[in-house]
C-alpha cells in the first residue's frame, strides 16, 4: 500500500492532471499552490523544475501543467499546443540566457532609428 503524499511534498492541490510525481517536482522548485502555478504559468513553472538539480522531469510534465491550467486532457495538449508552449519555452529561456550572459556577451540594441 502507497502512503499519502503529504502536504510538504504535494502540490498543487486542485489541479486535475497532475500525479504525485508531478507534485512532487513542483514542490521541490517552490510551487506549492494552485495560484503559484497560475501566476506562473505552465511554461515557466516547467521551467523552474527543469532548473532543479536532479530532477527528471520531460516534456509531458511542460503538457500535463498546461491541461491542469486548462482543463485540457495532456495528450490534447501535445497535440494541440505543442508547437506554442515549445516555442514559448524556447523564447524564455532565449531571455534567461541572455540575462545571464556576461555583460560583453550580451545583444546590445541598436541606436540606428
Amino acid at each position: 500500500m502507497r502512503a499519502p503524499v503529504s502536504n510538504s511534498t504535494a502540490a498543487p492541490d486542485g489541479l486535475a492532471g497532475l500525479g504525485p510525481k508531478s507534485r512532487a517536482m513542483l514542490a521541490a522548485a517552490g510551487i506549492t499552490t494552485p495560484t503559484q502555478l497560475r501566476d506562473l504559468g505552465s511554461v515557466r513553472a516547467y521551467a523552474r523544475v527543469k532548473a532543479v538539480p536532479g530532477n527528471h522531469a520531460s516534456l509531458n510534465l511542460l503538457w500535463a501543467l498546461e491541461g491542469a491550467l486548462t482543463g485540457e486532457h495532456w495528450r490534447v495538449v501535445a497535440q494541440e499546443h505543442r508547437l506554442g508552449l515549445l516555442l514559448a519555452l524556447d523564447a524564455l529561456a532565449g531571455h534567461v540566457e541572455a540575462v545571464d550572459a556576461p555583460a560583453s556577451q550580451r545583444p546590445h540594441a541598436s541606436n540606428h532609428s
